[in-house]
């Protein structure tokens, strides 16, 4: 509790079982659609090269996150602001997801492996807006605690 309370205000980036399991179910539902997409083949290249870039590069800031919080990076590295380069990472990251899901579902022509990495890539974007709203809720509602108390 007193060590809480030493820490700079947007700081408070303890994970709540919930928001870690969104975080991680996100991360592999990406990981199937980059899968379904990648051995699937393609009728339109570009469509899905985009698909599979914005799939993978969201992957890999995940797993940055997902590691800066389990080895507690954010205690060494203050001079980032955790929270908003965290809220930047998810409004970038689902918009162009959600994006790049559209495409892709709107070229699938039929074909199975590209009409299920589409869905997996709209449920990973629902995940990351999920996400998204749990860690706004925590930041903000442990910055008014911190606040009032």
């Amino acid at each position: 509790m007193l060590e809480e309370s030493r820490r700079a205000p947007g700081q408070n980036l303890g994970r709540p079982g919930l928001e870690i399991a969104v975080f991680s179910q996100a991360g592999v539902t990406l990981l199937i659609a980059f899968i379904c997409v990648r051995s699937s083949p393609w009728t339109d290249y570009s469509a899905y090269s985009y698909f599979e870039v914005v799939t993978i590069c969201d992957l890999i800031m995940i797993l940055a996150f997902y590691l800066v919080h389990l080895f507690r990076f954010y205690r060494v590295l203050t001079c980032i602001s955790w929270p908003l380069s965290e809220l930047l990472h998810y409004v970038i990251g689902t918009l162009l997801l959600l994006i790049a899901s559209i495409v892709a579902a709107s070229k699938s022509y039929n074909q199975s492996g590209l009409i299920a990495g589409a869905i997996f890539g709209f449920l990973a974007t629902f995940l990351c807006l999920a996400s998204l709203w749990l860690s706004y809720k925590i930041s903000c509602g442990t910055q008014s605690a911190d606040a009032s108390a």
